[in-house]
């Protein structure tokens, strides 16, 4: 791995593969590390330079040191539409990645972002459009808060965590992440690699932090509606997190996208699914190219 300053801050990033770059962006509080191999080598076996990196206040990068909100200020946010004070914003963190781009001498990039990385991915392409060739939106939303909203019964349970140490950290995750995944979530897989993360970085303050940052940004709709670029969007059928009608609302939002929806997928990357998910990535990316052959030709 290797770190970059850019925009300000340090920004921990991993490249492999080769081919077309392919910017990954992570969800609330997790790590560059918590992509899964299997995933990344699906994508590098299909022509992709796989860029990773952690998010501000995640990982490796650069933590903030605000009074973060508590979890029940973000519970009533959550249910009363407020928006919250925060640190930075969404727009913040796509301005990091564009940085991480520069230093890294890339001029533009196919970028995918799961959860609040596919809210990030969308700013990328709202704010930054001629540095992203494609964009892959999944298990996220627009930012409009009538659609993906979680279940209430899950509001409630976020509300009532206790703010976890490092010793509790791991079994915390395993039981969340047992609400939130699909019907194919493997415990000891997922134990494995939570592991992994706390050992890394344990940063429950930036993962709140992080979370103000999604509240206090705006609704993306009107914007994503003006978007000219490849997008896919993909989504879970039992995603109780982000509920599908968030994935849905992304697509009709953006022009000329294409959704892509599995029944066996809530708030997770299901090993069943990564195959045809890195399928979809690449003929997104070769829609990207096909429209720049056919600009450069008329």
């Amino acid at each position: 791995m290797a770190s970059v300053d850019a925009n300000g801050i340090t920004i921990e990033y991993e490249r492999e593969g080769e081919g077309d770059p392919l910017l990954l962006v992570m969800g609330l509080g997790g790590q560059l590390s918590d992509w899964p191999q299997g995933f990344r080598d699906a994508l590098t076996s299909r022509g992709f330079e796989v860029i990773r990196l952690d998010n501000r206040d995640a990982g490796l990068s650069t933590e903030f040191t605000s009074a973060p909100p508590t979890t029940v200020d973000l519970a009533k946010a959550m249910v009363s539409r407020r928006f919250v004070d925060a640190e930075y914003l969404l727009a913040d963190m796509a301005a990091d990645a564009v940085g991480l781009l520069d230093a890294l001498g890339l001029d533009s990039v196919h970028v995918a972002g799961m959860s609040m990385g596919g809210m990030i991915s969308q700013t990328l392409a709202i704010e930054y459009p001629s540095r992203i060739r494609s964009m892959t939106s999944v298990m996220s939303t627009t930012g409009n808060r009538r659609v993906g909203q979680p279940k209430a019964k899950l509001v409630r349970t976020m509300a009532k965590r206790e703010t976890p140490t490092p010793e509790t950290a791991v079994e915390q995750s395993v039981e969340f992440f047992r609400l939130i995944s699909g019907p194919t979530f493997h415990e000891e897989d997922f134990r494995a690699l939570a592991t992994e993360s706390v050992s890394r970085s344990f940063r429950p303050a930036g993962t709140a932090r992080q979370t103000a940052a999604i509240f206090a940004s705006p609704d993306r709709t009107p914007a994503l509606k003006q978007l000219d670029v490849p997008t896919l969007v993909i989504h879970g059928m039992v995603d109780p997190l982000v509920r599908p009608s968030g994935g849905i609302a992304t697509a009709k939002a953006v022009p000329d996208s294409r959704l892509l929806m599995f029944n066996d997928m809530g708030h997770d990357l299901p090993r069943t699914r990564w195959d045809e998910m890195a399928d979809a990535i690449r003929q997104n990316a070769d829609r990207a190219a096909a429209a720049e052959q056919q600009a450069a030709a008329s």
